[in-house]
């Protein structure tokens, strides 16, 4: 029997992945919501398959139209899931659990993500994990209005982290990898103007990529991924060095303005950290 939570995604271009994603939580609710921001290949064709409302609604950030998203679900639990991500079969009863009593004790649900890398079929040994907040209560919790940074805010509502994961299938290449984290560092620049001196900048540029790329090789774990692992450290600590260029850039070009984002998607995924 399905769930009284609505599930949501918001889609560009994932007609390749987002029926995995569709297949592992359809059992789960009766309402399954996909806001397409301009899709060109068949996702919304996939969509309408697995019986998902399809509504189309024009990009205009990441935060934003998640919000326009929630405001779409019947439900006001709701789940939130990218294109790329799968709920494995241990997660799945969890949430099931969760709601087997009537409604949770809690808003706020943190869901543990593993990354997946190209070409995988499930993350590697010691895999990497984070836990967002992805299953609440929209009464007491929405997603920030931030375009490019998507994460839940609930003041200081306690929360609790659910068994099981889910699969990230980010990047279908390693080329999509820098590709994806450059296009979001940019996004960053327009977004946010760092507080800190140009000088500071400057120092940090000389340090970004090696301790950058230690922080995801060594405490990220990459390091048991092998050449795929060491490449991936190596695409994240370039793209956080890219960044304080950019930020040196446009704080020369607009030393005391507040630089606005472009109107538009970088990639059809969640931003990465």
């Amino acid at each position: 029997m399905p769930l009284p939570i609505s599930i949501f995604i918001i889609t560009r271009n994932e007609g390749d992945r987002l029926g995995r994603t569709l297949a592992a939580v359809r059992h789960l609710s009766d309402d399954i919501v996909v806001v397409d921001s301009g899709s060109t290949d068949d996702t919304v064709a996939v969509a309408a398959r697995f019986g998902a409302r399809v509504i189309r609604n024009d990009w205009v950030g990441y935060g934003p139209q998640k919000r326009f998203a929630e405001e779409q679900c019947r439900h006001d639990w709701l789940l939130n899931l990218d294109a790329d991500e799968v709920v494995q079969p241990r997660l799945a009863g969890a949430i099931a659990a969760l709601f087997s009593a009537g409604p949770p004790p809690l808003a706020l649900y943190r869901i543990r993500i593993k990354t997946v890398y190209p070409g995988r079929t499930r993350p590697r040994p010691l895999a990497d994990t984070i836990a967002p907040v992805r299953l609440y209560d929209r009464r007491r919790a929405r997603y920030s209005p931030s375009l490019t940074d998507d994460r839940v805010v609930g003041g200081k509502l306690p929360s609790a982290v659910l068994p099981g994961a889910v699969w990230h299938y980010s990047f279908r290449s390693m080329d999509h990898i820098r590709d994806k984290l450059e296009g979001y560092a940019a996004l960053q620049v327009h977004e946010k103007v760092p507080g800190r001196s140009t000088l500071f900048l400057r120092t940090r540029l000389l340090t970004e990529l090696p301790a950058q790329f230690l922080r995801y090789y060594l405490f990220r774990r990459h390091v048991t991924g092998g050449r795929v692992g060491a490449r991936y450290a190596f695409e994240h600590a370039r793209a956080k060095r890219k960044r304080i260029e950019r930020f040196l850039l446009a704080l020369k070009a607009t030393p005391a303005a507040e630089i606005r984002p472009p109107p538009r998607r970088v990639d059809e995924s969640e931003p990465a950290d």
